[in-house]
């Protein structure tokens, strides 16, 4: 599915976890955190809407190594003396270069990806949130697996679940977790109606689950996913309606 599709069925989904389970208050931030969590599985795709947004450094990366070569090189120049020490640095300024030069596309994506997520982990550490860290970890692995295996798993949905257990914890913001893994798992279901489909399983199975009613991209798999998602809003606005009449 388009990542618009899955960001309206997240956000939905967030409505419905917010208006329909006992206990858990109506919270913008909890159905906000809902259409966050249904993106996040596409962290393992170059062009998604998650990816480019979380990657904010995606332009600069291939300055950094550029900067980084220079101010090696000045440093060899300048600080070291004539003999192996000196070659090898003026050796490592030109790799560092030439990696910046030739540096493009999706290596820039998951280099500004993982530098997002070490940055984050950096910031779990120094406040003691474990799940901040973990969500860091997420965040700099994913884009380096591929499309539809790791990240769309069901030990993943668990995984992103228990973070906002973890983060349900340290916050005392009651019902996280709900909305975290509702938004994760709804992205795996509506996968789950595309041609590909999702391995629910893997690696204990390799099959790919699937009900192949949406070829993505394609004009009637676009509508069929705007049909989708009104008849799931207009669904769960019912029911919750519903339960507040009731």
């Amino acid at each position: 599915m388009r990542g618009s599709s899955h960001l309206a069925i997240g956000l939905i989904t967030g409505v419905a976890v917010a208006g329909l389970v006992p206990g858990i208050p109506f919270s913008p931030a909890g159905i906000a955190l809902a259409g966050f969590s249904a993106l996040a599985p596409d962290l393992d795709h170059p062009s998604s809407r998650l990816s480019k947004r979380l990657g904010f450094a995606q332009a600069y990366v291939r300055w950094a190594f550029v900067v980084v070569a220079l101010l090696l090189a000045a440093y060899t120049h300048f600080m070291l003396p004539i003999g192996p020490d000196r070659r090898m640095g003026f050796t490592a300024a030109l790799a560092f270069g030439l990696i910046g030069a030739a540096m493009q596309g999706d290596s820039t994506r998951r280099l500004a990806l993982l530098f997002t997520g070490l940055c984050t982990v950096v910031a779990g550490l120094y406040t003691g949130f474990l799940w901040l860290s973990m969500l860091g970890c997420f965040v700099a692995i994913a884009p380096f697996t591929s499309h539809r295996s790791w990240t769309h798993t069901l030990w993943a949905a668990a995984l992103w679940t228990y973070i906002g257990h973890l983060a349900n914890q340290s916050l005392g913001w009651h019902g996280v977790a709900l909305f975290a893994g509702g938004g994760y798992v709804s992205h795996l279901l509506a996968d789950t109606l595309t041609k590909a489909g999702v391995k629910w399983l893997m690696p204990l199975q390799d099959t790919s689950f699937k009900i192949p009613l949406i070829r993505t991209g394609s004009p009637s798999g676009n509508m069929l996913e705007v049909t989708i998602c009104v008849g799931y809003a207009m669904l769960v606005l019912g029911l919750v309606a519903g339960r507040i009449e009731f």
